[in-house]
């Protein structure tokens, strides 16, 4: 990833890893911060030029191409405009270098269990996410791009290339239903049957707080999950804390919306446990009683091939410990003589 100073010209040698890209996508990810609007307006004034030339914001960036990036003021015009700090928007605190718990890596592919709470990249009053703490923990490391996202407060299998090529095939194969995503959840609510698919439309808008919402509405896009029932608890711990029954589902998307397996368990009457957004909120609270301080949804499986080599992986990432926990509260206080606290294959 090439360092950027953004109150100077910069020249950039276009590399095979970079090559192929949208010129406006590409400095969206080298010009952190830098709105889209702002990009478009300095590639049409013909600040931006690849080989001494005007270009076009969907103009394709080729491998040994030099780039020419103009130095850009943006804190400076947004002081103006709205009277916000241009010191803070121009200098933000740079991300801390981490590493992750690594379930698979080779040249072209990473793939990590994400932490709940974490964030998968910046943006929308995030300073920081997984990928730049990864840059930062990897200097050295030439190419490293988000191939999907998961929600902050998901735990789980991440997948990031380390190839421009990878990412592209990755994305391809996406498209194509693969690679097998299978996640884990807690519901809230008990599921009747063992095994069923949803197929309701997502639609996405703006919350009363500005927050991304998701809803089932004819208005949005297809979306398909396929839930599996593991196990129904309706146990006297349970009632104890007023909550008449949980269900552990295993979850295959055979789509990839934004909260699609949230919303629609929620429109199963059964949402997903800790969730803050679409959950039932007495419910969340009486089950922090029971020690969930988090959302239950983990993304525990992938199932693809690799995408260069087209070799068969299977990487699983295990529950982590506070969900672990959570579920040998629940198993280890079954009642044996209540059919309803039973297992339920």
């Amino acid at each position: 990833m090439h360092a950027i100073r953004k109150d100077s010209v910069n020249t950039i040698t276009i590399g095979e890893h970079e090559a192929g890209q949208r010129l406006d996508n590409y400095l969206i990810k080298i010009l952190k911060g830098v709105p889209k609007s702002h990009i478009h307006r300095i590639i049409r004034a013909g600040e931006v030029r690849l080989d001494k030339k005007r270009c076009k914001p969907d103009s394709r960036i080729e491998a040994g191409q030099v780039l020419r990036i103009p130095p850009i003021r943006t804190a400076d015009r947004q002081k103006a405009d709205n009277g916000r700090n241009a010191h803070s928007s121009a200098n933000p605190s740079p991300a801390p270098a981490r590493e992750f718990e690594v379930v698979y890596e080779d040249d072209a592919l990473l793939v990590i269990n994400k932490p709940s709470g974490v964030a998968v990249h910046g943006g929308s009053g995030v300073s920081f996410g997984v990928i730049e703490q990864i840059r930062r923990a990897r200097p050295q490391a030439k190419y490293l791009e988000l191939v999907h996202r998961l929600d902050k407060d998901t735990s789980g299998l991440l997948m990031i290339a380390k190839k421009r090529s990878a990412l592209v095939k990755l994305h391809e194969m996406l498209r194509n239903d693969h690679p097998k995503k299978i996640y884990l959840a807690l519901g809230v609510g008990r599921l009747d049957n063992d095994r069923f698919h949803v197929k309701l439309p997502l639609f996405k808008y703006t919350g009363a707080q500005g927050e991304k919402m998701v809803r089932v509405s004819e208005e949005g896009q297809s979306a398909h999950t396929i839930f599996r029932v593991l196990n129904r608890f309706a146990d006297g711990i349970l009632h104890q804390v007023g909550i008449s029954a949980l269900t552990y589902v295993e979850a295959t998307l055979k789509t990839g919306r934004t909260h699609q397996i949230r919303v629609h368990l929620q429109s199963q009457n059964c949402p997903i446990a800790g969730d803050e957004r679409y959950g039932d909120y007495q419910a969340n609270k009486r089950l922090q009683k029971l020690g969930l301080k988090r959302m239950f949804l983990h993304a525990s499986e992938l199932h693809l091939n690799h995408p260069l080599t087209g070799e068969k992986l299977v990487l699983k990432a295990d529950l982590p410990q506070a969900l672990q926990q959570m579920m040998m509260l629940l198993e280890h206080r079954l009642p044996s003589e209540s059919a309803e606290a039973a297992p339920f294959e």
